[in-house]
């Protein structure tokens, strides 16, 4: 079966060093938490909100080893008044036997107030 899993965090300041290290946070959470092996990832498709310009968050994916192959791309989030800023998403589309309800979405730091009924304790 073919499932979505979505995560989010944020940064405090718009650094290569900083993004990378919150987005790699943000992939090792989700990687763990759902027992996903990269060979399983169909692709990721990663967003930040347009205050974000300083990397590509995708090289944090790249230096996890064995998502070398793994196909990623990233793109702008709407830009709507009042959103969450300095937000990087992700939506990793697997190959899983979970349910829906067995999945599990990781929205870390101040990005835990975009979906707090999905916000697991761990």
């Amino acid at each position: 079966m073919v499932r979505g899993i979505r995560g989010a965090t944020t940064v405090k300041i718009n650094q290569e060093d900083e993004i990378l290290h919150e987005t790699e946070q943000l992939f090792v959470a989700i990687a763990d938490q759902n027992e996903i092996d990269p060979e399983d990832v169909a692709q990721v498709l990663i967003t930040v909100t347009e205050d974000l310009n300083a990397t590509f968050p995708a090289k944090a994916m790249r230096r996890l080893p064995g998502w070398d192959f793994v196909p990623v791309t990233c793109a702008k989030e709407i830009n709507v008044p009042g959103s969450l800023p300095q937000c990087v998403r992700i939506l990793m589309t697997v190959n899983t036997a979970k349910t829906q309800k067995e999945i599990h979405h990781v929205y870390l730091n101040e990005a835990v107030k975009l979906r707090p009924d999905l916000v697991k304790q761990v």
